[in-house]
C-alpha cells in the first residue's frame, strides 16, 4: 500500500486567507505581485493592466490593478470592496480575500476574514504599527483566525534596514500576543520590487525565514470540521407530493460542522424533539454518511414538525438553547448600536427579534483596556453586548464553532447589517457586570 507524502498532502489542501492593513500600505500591490510572480495571471489580464498603466504614464505595470477592479478603486487608488481571487501553485490551492484598508471599510475586513485560516496584516515600514493595524489585529483575534502574518512592506523605502523591521515586528507581536493570537509570523517585503514575495531578496540577506509565498504554501491548515460538533441548519423542507414521491419529506441544508450518518439519534432544536436519521440524500442519490460543507437532504424516522431555521444536532451532543446571549461584537453600521435597540438576530438559517439589553464594555485599541458601559457602539467599535431574544436559540460558543457560534444583528426597518457577533468569551471579555436593568421586565 502506497503512503501519502507530506508534499502530496499539502498539494491537496486549500488555504483561505485575507489581506488587511492601513490605507496605502500596499495590499493590492502585494496581491498583484504574488499573482504575477507565481505565474497566476492570464496573459490578457496582464496586457490590460499594462495598457491602463501606460495610459497613466507609468513606466511599468501597476500590479495593484489586478485586484482593484471597481472604477472608483482605480480612480482613487484605494481598495473599497473585498476582492476575491482564486489561484494555485504546485503545492497548494488558495482563496484570497483582498480587503480594504480605510477605516470606514473595516466592515469589509470582517467579512473577508470571517472564513479565513490566515490573515495577512500589512504595515508600511515607514509608519510602523498604527491604529488601523491594531484594529485589524483585534479583529483577527476576535474571529479566532489561527495564523497571522505581519508583512512589513516597503522595506526598499527604509534602505532594507533590519533594525526597522525588528522594531515593528517586536511591537506588533507583543500587541497581538496580548490579544491571544496563537501564531504570528513576521516577514520583511517590498511588494513593488518583489523582495521576499515569491523570490528571496538579495537586499535582505540578514533575513533567514521563508518568503511570503513559501509560508503560504507550508503553513499547517487544519480546517477539517468533520470531527467538530455536528450541526445542520435547516434551510428548506422538501415535499414533492407527486406520484413518484407521495410521502417524501426531507430537510435540506448545508452541514455547518461535523458528520451525520443514517441511524444517528438526533434532536431538533429549539423544540427539543428527538428522532433518528432514516436516510440522507446527496446530489439526488442516497448515501450513508455526509459531512461538513456538503449540501444534503436528511430524512427522519418520525413525522415531527421541522421547519426552516431549526437545527438538527446529535442527541448526545446538543447545545443548550437560550434567550440570553453574551457576545463580543464588531459594530459595522454607520448608525450606533445602543442599549434598548430593537433588532433582528440572524443565527444560521433562523432570524428572530431581539433587544440589546446591555453594552458592558467597549475595547480601547491603544492599550486594550475596557471602557465600561459606554451606552453605545459606533462604527468599527469592538465591545461586549448582552442580548435578549424573542425565541430560544441553540448557540455554540464561537471558540467551539465559528459557524454556529456567530450571528449578525440586522436593522428591522431597512435590513441593514448592524453588527457581527461572536458568542461567548473572547479577549474583550470584561468582568461580570451586575446591572439593575437585568431585573427589569421585558416584553418577550
Amino acid at each position: 500500500m502506497s503512503t501519502i507524502t507530506t508534499e502530496e498532502l499539502i498539494s491537496t489542501t486549500l488555504l483561505r486567507f485575507a489581506t488587511a492593513g492601513s490605507v496605502d500600505d500596499g495590499k493590492s500591490t502585494l496581491v498583484g505581485r504574488l499573482l504575477h510572480d507565481s505565474k497566476s495571471v492570464l496573459t490578457d489580464q496582464l496586457e490590460a493592466v499594462q495598457r491602463v498603466s501606460a495610459d497613466r504614464g507609468q513606466d511599468g505595470p501597476d500590479l495593484a490593478l489586478l485586484t482593484d477592479g471597481l472604477r472608483a478603486e482605480r480612480e482613487q487608488g484605494i481598495t473599497i470592496d473585498v476582492a476575491y481571487r482564486y489561484f494555485a501553485t504546485p503545492r497548494r490551492r488558495f482563496i484570497l480575500a483582498d480587503t480594504p484598508g480605510h477605516v470606514q471599510y473595516t466592515r469589509n475586513m470582517v467579512t473577508g476574514a470571517s472564513t479565513a485560516e490566515l490573515t495577512v496584516i500589512l504595515v508600511d515600514a515607514r509608519n510602523g504599527v498604527v491604529e488601523q493595524t491594531r484594529r485589524h489585529a483585534a479583529i483577527a483575534a476576535l474571529l479566532r483566525v489561527p495564523h497571522v502574518v505581519l508583512a512589513v512592506n516597503k522595506m526598499d523605502l527604509v534602505e532594507y534596514k533590519e533594525t526597522v523591521f525588528a522594531a515593528i515586528a517586536e511591537e506588533f507581536t507583543a500587541y497581538a500576543s496580548e490579544l491571544g493570537v496563537p501564531e504570528i509570523t513576521a516577514i520583511p517585503i517590498s511588494a513593488l520590487a518583489g523582495d521576499n514575495v515569491v523570490d528571496p531578496s538579495a537586499n535582505m540577506d540578514w533575513y533567514g525565514g521563508p518568503t511570503f509565498l513559501e509560508h503560504l504554501e507550508s503553513v499547517p491548515v487544519s480546517h477539517d470540521l468533520a470531527h467538530c460538533h455536528a450541526r445542520l441548519p435547516v434551510q428548506y423542507v422538501i415535499r414533492p407530493q407527486n406520484a413518484e414521491h407521495p410521502d417524501y419529506r426531507g430537510y435540506a441544508g448545508q452541514i455547518a460542522a461535523g458528520t451525520f450518518r443514517v441511524g444517528d439519534a438526533v434532536t431538533i432544536l429549539p423544540s427539543g424533539r428527538a428522532t433518528k436519521i432514516s436516510g440522507i440524500d446527496l446530489l439526488g442519490k442516497p448515501v450513508r454518511t455526509a459531512w461538513t460543507t456538503q449540501s444534503v437532504t436528511v430524512l427522519l424516522e418520525d413525522d415531527i414538525d421541522v421547519s426552516r431555521g431549526d437545527l438538527i444536532v446529535p442527541s448526545k451532543d446538543a447545545p443548550a438553547t437560550t434567550q440570553d446571549i453574551e457576545a463580543t461584537v464588531c459594530h459595522v453600521a454607520d448608525a450606533p448600536l445602543t442599549v434598548g435597540h430593537r433588532v433582528l438576530l440572524k443565527h444560521g438559517t433562523r432570524t428572530v427579534k431581539a433587544i440589546v439589553k446591555d453594552i458592558p464594555s467597549r475595547l480601547t485599541l491603544d492599550d486594550l483596556s475596557l471602557h465600561p458601559h459606554p451606552g453605545q457602539l459606533v462604527a468599527n467599535d469592538i465591545g461586549r453586548v448582552k442580548i435578549r431574544t424573542a425565541e430560544p436559540l441553540p448557540v455554540d460558543s464561537y471558540a467551539d464553532s465559528r459557524r454556529t457560534g456567530s450571528f449578525i444583528l440586522i436593522d428591522p426597518a431597512d435590513g441593514t447589517t448592524l453588527t457581527a457577533g461572536m458568542v461567548g468569551e473572547s479577549f474583550a471579555a470584561p468582568e461580570p457586570v451586575k446591572d439593575a436593568s437585568d431585573e427589569d421586565g421585558w416584553d418577550f
